[in-house]
């Protein structure tokens, strides 16, 4: 193990994890946007993974939508082989007045990750580069095409920060560089930061420090990186780590041609599968049924007679009627669909309600 490695894992995290997910609505109005499943394992269960990955195996859980939701499957970690603690919100506090709010747990270098990011940056190289700059602040930044609908941050040709953007119109934007939501932090810096108040590091923090002259460093990177938190990139997400185009630490050994199932699934003889596919336990998927991948089938689920998936995420307990189309679509827990019915490019929940 490098040195790098070695101190990596005296690192700490904060996940940003306990938000409703207003942008993946009505799929989230009962549970975490960090639960939300990935090849049929909790989001959270993937990012988990990614920082153990790195040694990093003291996490705290900011917590604020449905707590009990995230506690009850997670408990203290150990079954994950980490150590879980929980900052949880009685009303949201912002994405620096949850870290504020777990401050009690921080007393060295920390790394923050938003909720809903997937990415493989390297956390240790990026560790490196903060401590070689001796920031207080350092903030991964990822190239987009349209950085319109995120924050965008300037920085100078030692990678210093001189600016932040957010959401800056067209004419406002200067770079592509914008703010990726993973931060690695000293703890000194929380004593800006307001108790028990909706404080942002976006709008408040990070601005407060430049302001201050604090040292804030940028650290580019140019790996996998996206955003789940609206249905289509939360379904692009699911297809990407199918097709191969990015890789959990979590799920290991999938080709992007393979069909994943679990010992107890049930299909006809007749019904064609092409994948790549991850069913889940106790499904059943009748005659003729014709899947195409990539697709993920949650357990319990039944796919009826003649039925077409295509490009297709069904969480837990879903019922799929003779002859139904779907195409680009995520279904919810426990909907039923029925017989001869079509949806695409959308969301489908349990109330039949279709989200274009």
């Amino acid at each position: 193990m490098s040195w790098i490695e070695r101190a990596s894992a005296l690192l700490k995290a904060v996940i940003l994890a306990g938000g409703e997910g207003t942008r993946l609505r009505p799929l989230t109005y009962w549970t975490p946007k960090s639960m939300v499943p990935v090849l049929n394992r909790p989001f959270l269960e993937h990012t988990i993974a990614y920082l153990k990955n790195y040694k990093v195996k003291s996490i705290i859980l900011a917590l604020s939508h449905h707590p009990e939701v995230i506690q009850n499957y997670f408990g203290d970690g150990s079954n994950w082989g980490v150590q879980l603690n929980y900052a949880i919100e009685d009303n949201p506090l912002g994405t620096a007045g949850a870290v504020k709010n777990a401050e009690r747990y921080l007393d060295s270098t920390f790394v923050v990750l938003n909720g809903d990011i997937f990415t493989d940056l390297n956390i240790a190289d990026m560790l490196s580069f903060h401590r070689g700059k001796g920031a207080k602040v350092t903030i991964a930044l990822t190239w987009v095409d349209d950085p319109c609908a995120f924050g965008v941050v300037e920085t100078d040709s030692d990678g210093r920060v001189k600016r932040f953007t957010e959401k800056p119109s067209p004419t406002q934007v200067t770079t592509n560089w914008i703010n990726a939501g993973i931060y690695l932090l000293e703890p000194e810096v929380l004593k800006h930061v307001p108790a028990n108040t909706h404080y942002m590091f976006e709008r408040g923090l990070f601005p407060l420090l430049l302001e201050l002259g604090e040292p804030v460093y940028g650290y580019p990177f140019s790996g996998y990186w996206l955003d789940m938190g609206t249905p289509e990139q939360y379904l692009r997400l699911n297809c990407d780590l199918l097709l191969s185009k990015a890789k959990s630490a979590l799920v290991s050994g999938l080709t992007k041609d393979e069909v994943c199932c679990d010992e107890d699934v049930i299909i006809h003889p007749s019904a064609e599968i092409v994948g790549p596919a991850v069913i889940g336990s106790k499904c059943r998927i009748d005659q003729k049924a014709h899947i195409k991948g990539p697709v993920v089938i949650g357990p319990d689920c039944h796919i009826g007679d003649s039925a077409v998936l295509e490009v297709a995420v069904l969480w837990e307990g879903v019922k799929i009627g003779a002859g139904v189309s779907l195409k680009q679509c995520i279904i919810g827990t426990n909907t039923k669909i029925e017989a001869d019915d079509q949806a695409s490019n959308g969301v489908v929940t349990f109330t039949h309600k279709r989200v274009a």
